[in-house]
């Protein structure tokens, strides 16, 4: 190669890498907003943390109140460590609806959102580059400068000289090329939060080395109690006996609580963390035996249902609120798939806990029909049913509670297990109210008995 020609192949191997844009592999995601229903005392609210844009930075806050919530001042902070770095009082009025707040963190990490005594854990995610990625950059600047000097030496007409940094302007554009190449196909480290216990360290730094090779987790024990008006849940690990302190937001929520009272009322409440494995909720119930549901998402553990009852004394309270709708079903034999859709009127309901509807199914009940004495925790069958929001054109995606759009038919499709009949609740969102809707469901058997 002459001293002429020389630079200008590296001139054209400069131009051509230094135009290419590399793919570069993904780093830490930044987050998206998390949205937690809590039933506080006598509110039912739903908690949405926005997502966090940059450390340090503010975190938006909005606490959206329903029908029946009293209004009232409560106090919303975040925690690292155990002390609270950041605080805000936020004003809730009569009117249901949003309410915001700005809180202050100083760093990526696992955090607490706490409402009043409630507390919410939550992952400030930091944007942290894979080794894949600095392989990348790095082998496409090392190349830069490579080209700087084999250049500077040609010019110099040390051609010779020059074709040593030639050679590692080549060799780093090989790994740079490589690592670019063979980033989309690399596994991502397992995601503190979602399958790892969340610290300072690995939030910072996923890609550091763990002897963690198997994240599973075992089921859950599940102990409630009653303590005047409030449910108590104590959630202990079935192998270590040690409180359960690492539940995931499935579907909107920390625990989604079922409880059917002896008159077979519904309440679906959403109990808050007062402590690690300790949650709460008020109740206000009817004397006798309830039964309980508490639907968890265990980190490593996937989605448990729990179940168990727990026995009430004291004067009878009313009845929750039940709304109407008119039901169209499609019930066929037991095993095969049925199709329950309630139609509420009109088109303006929203979102709640991230769907269009819920259904809720128990049974098949004693003796066919609700009884004052029943304990419903006895039922072979409980399930919760979802109805999916429909992509609507001119709508987000993923629509919040702002949006009231949807409806009136709420459908949904479920296959009933065992003949018999079926106590079924749908509930739905509307003017910031959650309607409740009973209904009673008739199965009869299969071909195959």
């Amino acid at each position: 190669m002459s001293m002429r020609t020389l630079p200008t192949v590296l001139l054209t191997l400069g131009m051509v890498f230094g135009i290419a844009a590399p793919a570069l592999a993904d780093g830490a995601q930044v987050g998206a907003d998390i949205h937690v229903a809590q039933t506080l005392g006598d509110r039912e609210l739903t908690v949405i943390i926005r997502r966090v844009a940059e450390v340090p930075g503010p975190v938006h806050v909005d606490l959206v109140t329903h029908a029946g919530s009293p209004p009232g001042v409560v106090t919303v902070s975040v925690a690292a460590a155990g002390s609270p770095t950041s605080t805000a009082q936020v004003e809730l009025g009569a009117t249901p609806g949003f309410h915001a707040a700005t809180v202050q963190v100083d760093r990526a990490g696992p955090w607490e959102l706490r409402v009043d005594e409630a507390t919410i854990p939550f992952v400030v995610p930091a944007v942290v580059a894979s080794p894949w990625e600095k392989a990348t950059y790095g082998g496409f600047v090392a190349a830069g400068l490579l080209l700087v000097v084999a250049l500077g030496f040609a010019v110099r007409g040390r051609v010779g000289w020059a074709m040593v940094p030639a050679g590692g302007m080549i060799a780093a554009i090989a790994v740079a090329a490589t690592a670019a190449l063979l980033a989309p196909v690399i596994p991502a480290p397992p995601a503190p939060g979602a399958a790892l216990d969340p610290t300072f360290d690995n939030v910072n730094d996923p890609y550091q080395r763990t002897s963690i090779a198997d994240f599973s987790r075992p089921p859950v024990n599940l102990v409630p109690s009653m303590a005047g008006t409030d449910l108590r849940l104590n959630l202990t690990d079935s192998s270590s006996g040690r409180p359960v302190d690492d539940l995931l937001v499935h579907d909107n929520a920390l625990i989604h609580l079922v409880v059917i009272s002896p008159s077979g009322a519904l309440r679906h409440l959403h109990p808050i963390r007062v402590a690690p494995g300790e949650y709460r909720a008020r109740l206000n119930p009817e004397p006798g035996a309830h039964a309980i549901a508490a639907e968890i998402a265990r980190r490593g553990g996937g989605v448990q249902l729990l179940r168990s009852s727990v026995e009430v004394t004291g004067d009878a309270k009313n009845r929750p609120m039940e709304g109407k709708a008119e039901f169209v079903t499609q019930v066929r034999p037991a095993g095969a798939p049925s199709t329950i859709t309630a139609r509420f009127g009109a088109r303006n309901l929203q979102p709640w806990l991230g769907m269009l509807g819920h259904m809720i199914v128990v049974g098949p009940i004693v003796g066919g029909q609700p009884q004052s004495s029943q304990n419903y925790a006895d039922a072979r069958i409980w399930a919760h049913v979802h109805s999916m929001i429909p992509p609507t054109p001119g709508l987000p995606d993923k629509p919040d509670e702002s949006v009231a759009a949807f409806g009136p038919d709420v459908p949904f499709t479920y296959s009933f297990p065992l003949p018999g009949r079926y106590l079924v609740w749908v509930q739905v969102e509307r003017d910031y109210s959650i309607v409740t809707v009973p209904t009673v469901v008739d199965v009869p058997k299969g071909t195959d008995g």
